[in-house]
């Protein structure tokens, strides 16, 4: 797999994303359904959404994996949130270590949602490839 980045933009480097990545040649692309913060059993696991946050993470890292991949393939990274300001407040430095752990850089969008499953604040929804 050859991987390209594009991000014209100065302040891009501060974002931890870039606006565009190419990929050529992959051996596989892994789409992911959005990922919560759930058990084993399919239940909510409450908490604030920092903790949320992190559970989330350690689901979609076991997904990935599980499938044959590394999170450091996320080409594409989407986060859906009950609430922006409070993702930016409370979980930007999770998120960022985490995305800094891997060397993934991803094309990402965030929204920000009504509701999620169970009363749940945060949702990772990643495209992967090899």
């Amino acid at each position: 797999m050859e991987k390209n980045t594009t991000d014209p933009w100065a302040w891009g480097k501060y974002t931890n994303s870039v606006q565009a990545v190419e990929i050529k040649q992959p051996e596989g692309t892994l789409y992911c359904s959005g990922q919560v913060a759930i058990d084993a059993n399919g239940q909510p696991v409450a908490g604030d959404m920092n903790a949320q946050l992190e559970l989330t993470i350690r689901n979609l890292e076991q997904l990935i994996t599980e499938a044959g991949y590394e999170p450091s393939g996320i080409v594409r990274l989407n986060v859906y949130t009950t609430s922006t300001q409070e993702f930016f407040t409370s979980c930007v430095q999770t998120y960022q270590t985490w995305i800094a752990k891997h060397g993934i850089k991803q094309a990402t969008t965030m929204l920000e949602v009504k509701a999620l499953f169970g009363g749940l604040t945060v949702e990772l929804e990643a495209t992967v490839v090899k």
